[in-house]
């Protein structure tokens, strides 16, 4: 993403009011975006939806001038998940959809991110047409060719029929009892509605949202009160979104976390069983080395991709294999959807879990995570950490001492100021070590 001047991996994120999250941005990106997106001798249209957060509504107003100004149609969908604004762009048939959202960020940040009009991430080739866009005057279209604004009432009812529709006829969550932490986000009002729909008794934390309290000590990288929450309440599991939906983790019965590497693995083990998994697993740089082998011992392929789902979609598509995901729980499941969808990758879990009859428990024992250990460094701008000799020299001494039982990981954050410096290997402790050995490092030699 090195010739981006906008653009990570996940579209384009940062502080609310500092260059480029302010109002004057987000015009220009939406005229940028329409002109883009725009195709001679056609209506377009994009689908604009925000998560919860308080500045939402001030960088909606802003798109939707933006791409007015350029000829495009505008369906505003309020509050929705991430991957309800995929889902829609597709069935609206629009050209585009965009989504504000920073995520499982604080309040204090947003962003940007775009879907083609197949549900998808977009390509580079697209994302760097954008860019060019932004460099040029904006100029307003005739006025009777200005774009028109609607908003989409019925969006939530829609999203939430598709959800259902991703598990079979038959599937009931009757007898279930599962806590929902919404994280304060997109998903607080259209979560419950699927799972008490399926049959579930639900209750829910992190559902009130007010625009400031999102990810706030809740949601899928805060699992403390959810954990706290299944334990008290007797629940069968719990499943936590991030702010946006994109995302989802799991607590099981006694409070023990799962993470998005463990619910690949119990997606990818069922289906390989009933001879339903179409060809292998994608995960990342990032995903635990006991997923790769606990998958190639049952005889599943496994590949790993650049961090970001748009990296783990491509490897999917390029070996036409349908399941693929991130630690974090962000996970693709190609025959279900188009993108990370927190909902959909839940169910597809506990259709595992009501397939094989078994607890989440019992499912996640077919692998063995090896210990890793992850720091971050809070960096003044992001960098290649390996175009530097003293941290290229730190790495290759770590990697010796770890030999063949462990791994080394160094990279830039695509969505913020971070370097992830992540050690895994046999022995906890002496990971931890070379982990922060190495973050020493890497921030002495930050620019």
């Amino acid at each position: 993403m090195s010739d981006r001047k906008y653009f990570g991996t996940d579209g384009i994120r940062g502080r609310v009011g500092e260059t480029p999250i302010t109002p004057e941005f987000m015009l220009r990106l939406g005229w940028a975006a329409g002109q883009a997106f725009k195709r001679d001798g056609q209506r377009n249209s994009v689908l604009i939806g925000k998560d919860t957060r308080l500045s939402g509504y001030m960088f909606e107003s802003a798109l939707e001038a933006g791409l007015s100004a350029a000829g495009v149609d505008v369906k505003l969908l309020g509050p929705m998940p991430t991957p309800a604004i995929a889902y829609l762009t597709r069935t609206f048939r629009a050209s585009a959809g965009i989504v504000i959202s920073a995520s499982h960020n604080p309040h204090h940040d947003n962003g940007i991110k775009f879907f083609s009009a197949s549900g998808t991430k977009l390509d580079d080739a697209l994302e760097t047409e954008i860019e060019r866009w932004l460099d040029q005057p904006l100029e307003v279209c005739a006025s009777a060719d200005l774009g028109k604004a609607s908003r989409v009432d019925d969006a939530p009812g829609r999203y939430v029929e598709f959800c259902k529709s991703t598990v079979p006829n038959e599937f009931t969550l009757e007898g279930k009892k599962i806590v929902l932490d919404c994280a304060h986000g997109a998903t607080y009002h259209v979560a419950p509605k699927v799972f008490r729909e399926l049959g579930a008794k639900v209750s829910v934390i992190g559902g009130e949202p007010d625009g400031l309290n999102i990810n706030l000590n809740v949601g899928s990288t805060e699992l403390g009160a959810l954990k706290r929450a299944v334990v008290e309440q007797g629940a069968d599991l719990g499943i936590a979104f991030d702010g946006d939906g994109d995302r989802v983790m799991m607590v099981d019965r006694d409070g023990s976390e799962v993470d998005g590497d463990e619910l690949l693995f119990v997606i990818a083990s069922q289906r390989f069983a009933e001879g339903r998994l179409k060809g292998g697993v994608v995960g990342t740089l990032m995903t635990n080395l006991g997923v790769e082998l606990a998958l190639r011992e049952q005889g599943i392929e496994f590949e790993r991709a650049k961090v970001g789902d748009r990296y783990v979609m491509e490897r999917l598509l390029a070996n036409n294999w349908v399941l693929g995901g991130e630690g974090s729980g962000h996970m693709v499941i190609r025959d279900c959807t188009s993108t990370g969808d927190g909902i959909v990758s839940a169910l597809q879990v506990l259709l595992a879990i009501s397939k094989s009859g078994k607890t989440l428990a019992d499912l996640r024992r077919g692998m063995t995570k090896l210990p890793q250990t992850m720091v971050n460094v809070r960096v003044a701008e992001r960098f290649d950490p390996l175009g530097r000799n003293d941290i290229v020299t730190a790495v290759q001494r770590a990697e010796a001492e770890l030999g063949d039982g462990g791994r080394v990981l160094l990279r830039a954050s695509g969505t913020e100021p971070l370097i992830r410096v992540m050690t895994e290997g046999q022995d906890a402790e002496v990971i931890a070590r070379i982990a922060n050995e190495l973050a020493v490092v890497v921030e002495q030699s930050a620019p």
